[in-house]
């Protein structure tokens, strides 16, 4: 069985996230290649497909998630995504196993809470129009006083199928949303082999202990063993089994790959298990908080070099890059002119753009 090398995984995995090139796809279009964007916040989306899209202004996705063609919801592991309606509609239910038990790990703080008597409460309420959590915990409140009233009303966004309702704001979402109830059937899952197909299309080649991390979801080792027919499948430095799609791209080790991006919460940081193929272990610990938060990274050859952020003070925006290490000679400038584009994206309002290395 042939090996994969970390730099050729790294390379196959930039390909299919549109970080090798800039592609020319829509909004809507783009968002299903790359199997969705982590949204946790309402800006780094519009940041990630900044970075994977020739010409890519804010206004396409701001327009398709208004429209209703892109939606902001829970998907894996219980976070917040933005992905196509249709895609949403599709895989919600096969994710919902692993969303539910998201619960678990409140521990103590459950007790007391049954979810499905509380997704029926919530579900009465919006029936009526969307509404915010504040709105929903308070009902919940005034029927149950003795509950931890956030875990319940976590307990609903895991147990309803739940859209934001997006705005006119800059990045299409308040700080406060309101949640809008879909009429996706929780109960009614399709076989989970089609997700697995399309995580092998935006992320592979994976290891079943990737596609699981990714999704939340446990035993799809033996789902990936059933694909076999119709899977490739190698090894990786590790030993562990690779599986992949048969025609999905797998450039050479050597292909270019420009320095590009990432925002804060980027799924290139999170869709595996070994994260080698594109951030060193050592990396990790700078990147990833203790309460969780994941930074905004920069790649150099493909690979996490640093972090970055962007600063404002009245009009003035700073794009500051953080290097892990020295960077190689010939690389500030092109980091500076790419920091430059991402500042004239990012903050267009500013009078005066500077990036800088820390």
């Amino acid at each position: 069985m042939e090996t994969l090398t970390v730099r050729e995984l790294n390379r196959a995995t930039l390909a299919r996230q549109l970080l090798l090139e800039r592609a020319d796809l829509g909004a809507v279009e783009a968002v299903g290649r790359v199997m969705g964007l982590q949204a946790q916040e309402p800006r780094p989306p519009f940041l990630a497909l900044w970075t994977r899209l020739a010409g890519f202004e804010a206004d396409a996705l701001a327009t398709a998630i208004r429209d209703g063609d892109v939606v902001r919801a829970t998907l894996m592991r219980a976070t917040l995504h933005l992905f196509t309606r249709a895609d949403y509609a599709a895989l919600r239910p096969v994710l919902q196993p692993g969303i539910g038990d998201a619960l678990k790990v409140v521990g103590a703080r459950a007790a007391g809470i049954e979810p499905a008597a509380l997704a029926t409460l919530a579900r009465g309420l919006l029936a009526d129009g969307p509404r915010t959590f504040d709105e929903i915990r308070a009902a919940i409140a005034d029927e149950h006083p003795d509950l931890d009233h956030r875990v319940a009303g976590y307990a609903v966004r895991l147990n309803l199928p739940l859209t934001m309702v997006p705005t006119d704001d800059r990045w299409a979402f308040p700080r406060t949303a309101r949640f809008a109830l879909t009429d996706v059937d929780l109960d009614d899952a399709p076989p989970p082999a089609g997700l697995v197909r399309r995580y092998l299309a935006a992320f592979g080649p994976a290891a079943a202990t990737d596609v699981q991390r990714w999704a939340g979801l446990k035993g799809l080792r033996f789902v990936l063993e059933g694909m076999k027919d119709e899977l490739v499948t190698f090894k990786d430095e590790r030993g562990r089994t690779l599986y992949d799609l048969p025609d999905a791209p797998r450039p050479p080790a050597d292909a270019d790959a420009p320095p590009r991006f990432l925002p804060d919460f980027d799924q290139m940081l999170l869709a595996h298990d070994d994260r080698a193929r594109v951030i060193a272990d050592a990396h990790r610990p700078v990147v990833v908080t203790k309460n969780l938060r994941v930074k905004a990274v920069v790649l150099v050859d493909g690979f996490a070099a640093g972090t970055w952020s962007i600063t404002r003070k009245r009009k003035d925006a700073t794009l500051t890059i953080t290097p892990f290490d020295g960077l190689r000679r010939g690389l500030r400038k092109p980091l500076t002119e790419e920091g430059e584009r991402l500042l004239a994206f990012a903050e267009p309002e500013a009078t005066a753009t500077k990036v800088e290395f820390a």
